[in-house]
C-alpha cells in the first residue's frame, strides 16, 4: 500500500485523530456498509437501530477525547474534513431529545445515546488498543449487520479483516521509488541523484497530477498556518474541566513586544517555536480544525518547526514549503510503516516522537543537508524520545501534550542543526532508532499507552 503525503497530513477536527477522527471515520464507513448491503446477517429485516461499543483506549479516554460523540456523528453523516461545528451541536441535541439518527438514503433509525453508546472497560478487542464495534439491528431487535473497526493512529481505521490481511503482507507499491526503510531510501537518492522530497514527489506523481499535488500541499499548509494563527488568538479557559488556560496568544503578545530589543537573550528563539505548536495544540484541544502530524496529539510540531523556518531563517521562501511537507511525509511513512505513529499502540513517543522527527528531517532538508544529514537529523529526533508515554490527564489532549508539542519542534530544530554540522555519518541508524521505538512501544506497560490509567494522569489531581 502506498502512503500519501495525504494520508500523513490529513486535514480533520480535534482533540484526537485516532479517537476522534477515527472513530468518525468509521462509523461512516459502517453506513456506506449498510447502504450497500454488505455482510448483511441472512433473514434479518431493515436496520432499525444503531448500537456502538467502544474499547480499550478508546473506552477509557474515550469521553476526554470526545469519542462518544465522534461516534454519533459519524454515524449522522459528519465527516472530519468538512466538520462544521455549529451543525455538529444543533445534531447531537437532537438526536439526545429525540433518540434518533436521520441516515441519508436510509431514514431514521433509533439510537439512545445512553443505551447505544457503550464504554466496554473490560473488554480489549485483540487486533489493537483503539477497538470499536458497530452493530445495526432490525425492528424486532435481530442482528441486521455488525462490523470490527479499529482507529489505529493518524486517523487511519482498518476493519477486523483488513487488519489481519496486513498483518505479514508486504506489498510493493508501483511507484517509482518504492523505499519501505531508510536505508533503501538512502540507496535510492545515491543512485538517482534526487533528494528525498523530489523521491517522494515522483511517488505522488504516480497517482496524481502535478497540478492536484501541488494544490493539495497548498491546502495542507494552509490548514496548518490558519490552524496557528487562531491559536494566537484564542482566549479562555479550554474545554474538558481540567480550566486549563490558554497561553499562546499572550505569549506571542510578548514576544512582539520584546522583539528587537538588545536585552532579549538569544533562548527566547526557544518561545517563539514553543508559541507556534502550542498556538495549534491549544486549538485542536478545543475542537478546532488541524491537519495531523502525524496524529492531532502532535499536530503542532510540523508546522511550528516550517513557520520557525518561514519567520526566524534569512534567506527562508514559500517556495520551498513542498519540499519540506514532501520530506516530513516521507519519513513519517517509514515510522508508520514499521512501527506505529499511535499513542495508544506505543506511547507519546510515536505521535510526538514521530512529528519531532519529520520536522527535523524536513527542516535538515531546507538548510541545504543531504540525504544522509536529513536522515541522521530525524534519528537524533525520534531517539531522544524513545520511552516517552502517553498519560493525558483527565484523558484531555491538553496536559502534558500542549507543550510537549512545543518540546518536540525545539528537539526539531536542534536535531537539524546538529546534523548540518556532520557529513551524515552516525553510529545509530533511523531504521534502529524506529525498530527499537516499536519494541519498547510492545514492552511498554498498558497504563502508559493513552489509557490515562498512568503517570501524570493519576499523579496530578483532577481540579
Amino acid at each position: 500500500m502506498f502512503l500519501s503525503i495525504f494520508d500523513v497530513f490529513k486535514i480533520g477536527v480535534g482533540p484526537s485523530s485516532s479517537h476522534t477522527m477515527g472513530p468518525m471515520v468509521a462509523a461512516a464507513r459502517f453506513l456506506d456498509l449498510l447502504r450497500a448491503g454488505r455482510d448483511i446477517v441472512p433473514g434479518a429485516g431493515a436496520a432499525a437501530r444503531l448500537h456502538a461499543s467502544l474499547h480499550g483506549s478508546l473506552a477509557f479516554t474515550g469521553k476526554g477525547h470526545a469519542t462518544d460523540r465522534a461516534t454519533i456523528l459519524g454515524l449522522a453523516g459528519f465527516a472530519p474534513e468538512t466538520f462544521d461545528a455549529e451543525a455538529a451541536a444543533a445534531t447531537l441535541a437532537a438526536i439526545e431529545a429525540d433518540h434518533v439518527i436521520q441516515v441519508e438514503s436510509m431514514g431514521a433509525l433509533a439510537f439512545n445515546p445512553a443505551r447505544d453508546l457503550e464504554f466496554d472497560y473490560d473488554t480489549t478487542l485483540p487486533g489493537h488498543a483503539n477497538g470499536m464495534v458497530l452493530s445495526a439491528f432490525d425492528a424486532q431487535g435481530n442482528l441486521h449487520a455488525r462490523q470490527t473497526y479499529y482507529s489505529v493512529g493518524g486517523g487511519f481505521v482498518l476493519t477486523d479483516r483488513e487488519l489481519d490481511q496486513q498483518h505479514g503482507h508486504i506489498d510493493v507499491p508501483d511507484v517509482p521509488y518504492p523505499f519501505r526503510t531508510a536505508k533503501a531510501m538512502l540507496a535510492m537518492a545515491a543512485e538517482s541523484g534526487l533528494s528525498i522530497a523530489e523521491m517522494k514527489r515522483a511517488n505522488e506523481l504516480k497517482y496524481r497530477s502535478a497540478a492536484a499535488l501541488d494544490e493539495g500541499i497548498a491546502k495542507i499548509w494552509s490548514v496548518m498556518e490558519n490552524c496557528i494563527e487562531q491559536g494566537l488568538k484564542g482566549e479562555g479557559i479550554l474545554p474538558g474541566g481540567l480550566n486549563v488556560r490558554r497561553r499562546a496568544g499572550a505569549i506571542h503578545t510578548s514576544l512582539k513586544a520584546e522583539h528587537g530589543k538588545n536585552q532579549a537573550p538569544p533562548h527566547i528563539i526557544n518561545d517563539w517555536i514553543s508559541t507556534y505548536a502550542m498556538a495549534v495544540n491549544e486549538e485542536n484541544a478545543a475542537g478546532g480544525q488541524v491537519v495531523t502530524a502525524p496524529t492531532n496529539g502532535a499536530a503542532g510540531v510540523v508546522p511550528a518547526t516550517l513557520r520557525y523556518y518561514l519567520d526566524h531563517m534569512p534567506g527562508a521562501t514559500r517556495d520551498r514549503i513542498p519540499e519540506f511537507l514532501l520530506t516530513a511525509a516521507a519519513i513519517g511513512g517509514l515510522i508508520k510503516f514499521n512501527a506505529s505513529i499511535s499513542g495508544a499502540e506505543v506511547g507519546c513517543q510515536g505521535e510526538v516522537g514521530s512529528a519531532s522527527a519529520m520536522a527535523a528531517g524536513a527542516l535538515c532538508a531546507l538548510l541545504g543537508g543531504t540525504p544522509e544529514q536529513v536522515e541522521n537529523a530525524a534519528e537524533i529526533a525520534l531517539e531522544h524520545h524513545l520511552g516517552m508515554t502517553c498519560d493525558p490527564i483527565k484523558g484531555l489532549v491538553q496536559a502534558p501534550c500542549i507543550e510537549r508539542n512545543g518540546l518536540g519542534a525545539i528537539k526539531a530544530v536542534s536535531a537539524a542543526s546538529l546534523s548540518m554540522r556532520g557529513d551524515g555519518k552516525h553510529l545509530v541508524s533511523l531504521d534502529a532508532c524506529v525498530e527499537t521505538m516499536r519494541q519498547t512501544g510492545r514492552d511498554m506497560n498498558e497504563k502508559y499507552k493513552e489509557t490515562s490509567l498512568g503517570g501524570l494522569a493519576v499523579n496530578v489531581p483532577e481540579c
